[in-house]
């Protein structure tokens, strides 16, 4: 595969909300823009989290029924966020996806300020516009 950056593909400006944010607030985002996930940023604009899709999940399946949608994103975001540069390749940022089992990367820069992200979907769109069928179609063969 080719060289192609991180930076090429990434989605910016990246939608984010702040920690104090409620559920509810962090839901309306991710419905309105038809994403699976929002970065979690401190005053600074530098990460503190990520939320996504299957962390709602987690929370609603761990509850025990009293799922509270003014819960703070901060107790139900993701800390363990796996990040990447614009300047990394995307074989690269598909390497650390598989390895860390995340969907969704952050794009950082130098002074961690989260200037994009890189998704599975992104990644997939990509590969889909370069490569050919594999088998390829009948009406090709």
């Amino acid at each position: 595969m080719e060289d192609v950056f991180v930076g090429s593909l990434m989605s910016s400006p990246v939608h984010t909300i702040g920690g104090d944010a409620t559920l509810r607030e962090a839901a309306a985002v991710l419905l309105d823009h038809g994403i699976g996930s929002v970065v979690v940023v401190d005053d600074a604009g530098r990460l503190d989290g990520i939320l996504t899709a299957t962390d709602f999940v987690t929370v609603v399946a761990d509850g025990t029924g009293d799922y509270d949608p003014a819960t703070s994103v901060a107790t139900a975001m993701s800390t363990d966020v796996v990040t990447t540069t614009a300047n990394d390749t995307v074989e690269a940022a598909a390497d650390l996806m598989i390895e860390s089992g995340h969907y969704h990367l952050p794009v950082v820069d130098a002074d961690g300020a989260v200037i994009g992200v890189i998704t599975s979907h992104d990644l997939t769109a990509y590969v889909s516009t370069v490569r050919t069928p594999s088998p390829p179609s009948r009406d090709t063969a």
